[in-house]
This record gives structure tokens, C-alpha cells and sequence, in this order.
């Protein structure tokens, strides 16, 4: 399959690429940043990335024995 893979890239789609590749990294600035973000904003968007990372594993893992004793078949 990998062969078959291989026979079907074309030069040219490989020079398109690259080029679209060299394009994308011509846009990247090296300035300084127009406005300083400070302790206090940096602190709290950390926090709300953290939350938000955490919460819903931390939501799975509490409620994991709930999730075992649901899965279990009631014998009658």
C-alpha cells in the first residue's frame, strides 16, 4: 500500500507544497508586541486554560464508581 502511495506523489505537487510551505513563513513578524500583557492577565488566562483542561477529567474521575455500578447487569 505504501507503494502505491509513493507512485502517486508528483514533483510538482511537492514544489507547490514547499512553496505554499516558504509563503506561510514569510508572514511571521519579529517586532515587539504592541501592548504589554501584565502578571495579573497572564496569571488568570493560565488559570482559565488550567480549568478548562482539568475540569472535565476531574468530572470523569469523580464520578468513575457511578460509572462502574451503572455498566453492571441487575440479576433477577
Amino acid at each position: 500500500m505504501l507503494a502505491l502511495l509513493r507512485g502517486t506523489v508528483q514533483p510538482a505537487t511537492v514544489s507547490r507544497a514547499v512553496g505554499i510551505l516558504q509563503r506561510h513563513n514569510s508572514s511571521i513578524n519579529s517586532k515587539p508586541p504592541k501592548n504589554k500583557i501584565g502578571p495579573g492577565q497572564s496569571f488568570f488566562i493560565m488559570s482559565v486554560f488550567a480549568v478548562a483542561l482539568l475540569a472535565p477529567a476531574g468530572w470523569i474521575l469523580h464520578h468513575i464508581p457511578e460509572y462502574r455500578q451503572g455498566s453492571k447487569t441487575p440479576s433477577s
